[in-house]
């Protein structure tokens, strides 16, 4: 076979271990991503309790398990963050929690042009040829069109990533930001037919183009809000 003309790290994570969290476990991790919770800076925003926090599928890198959350709060804002941690051997438990935190107000309901509801997070970075680093991003969330089954991470055209849809929710860990390249994610029903498709990113450059606005360098590609 030929060289492969995009050189970044593909599946990198292992895919997702165990059930979505529940009993005891789920308390566990409810209190460390609820401890972050307290810990953000609002900024003097009114933010309300949060409600029931969802939890989306495990995915292990570099030795930590991430499990990706979200919640509602009272005054309609989202909660989105993770907790991770070293998983336990046969006979240990898991040990070395650490959670992060954040909120925001765009919500899909605010967004219904929206086809994948999602929320990321930097985690890491890999060094490519010639000092390019790809940001290694955890990445979470549902799809807004029905009959999907497995979401990808595509950088450029190339899956560098996959997951199973668990109860309507995935998690990817991919590159992203990588020689100008940006993630993509997309939604595929059981057969591969492609069903929706979305960007991390806030607008593309033909969009910032049409707009008369210049199009981010590599590496300052704009962000979603969340």
């Amino acid at each position: 076979m030929p060289p492969e003309s995009r050189f970044v790290p593909r599946f990198a994570a292992e895919p997702p271990q165990d059930l979505l969290p529940y009993g005891r476990w789920a308390q566990t991790l409810q209190a460390e991503f609820l401890g972050a919770c307290l810990e953000i800076d609002t900024e003097g925003v009114e933010l309300g309790e949060p409600g029931e926090v969802t939890w989306y599928p495990d995915r292990t890198w570099h030795g930590r398990t991430f499990v990706p959350a979200t919640a509602r709060t009272a005054g309609g804002y989202e909660l989105f963050g993770y907790v991770s941690f070293t998983p336990g051997g046969a006979d240990e438990e898991p040990s070395d929690f650490r959670a992060t935190a954040d909120f925001t107000a765009e919500t899909a309901e605010a967004n219904p042009d929206w086809t994948i509801d999602l929320c990321d997070e930097v985690i890491g970075a890999w060094r490519g040829d010639e000092g390019h680093r790809a940001a290694m991003t955890l990445v979470w969330g549902r799809p807004l069109r029905d009959g999907g089954a497995v979401v990808t991470g595509e950088l450029a055209g190339l899956t560098v990533d996959q997951c199973l849809l668990v109860e309507g929710r995935f998690t990817l860990i991919a590159p992203d930001d990588f020689r100008g390249d940006t993630l993509d994610v997309k939604l595929f029903d059981k057969r591969g037919t492609q069903l929706a498709a979305e960007s991390l990113y806030a607008e593309d450059e033909d969009d910032a183009e049409e707009d008369g606005e210049e199009s981010p360098a590599p590496g300052e590609a704009q962000e979603r809000d969340r």
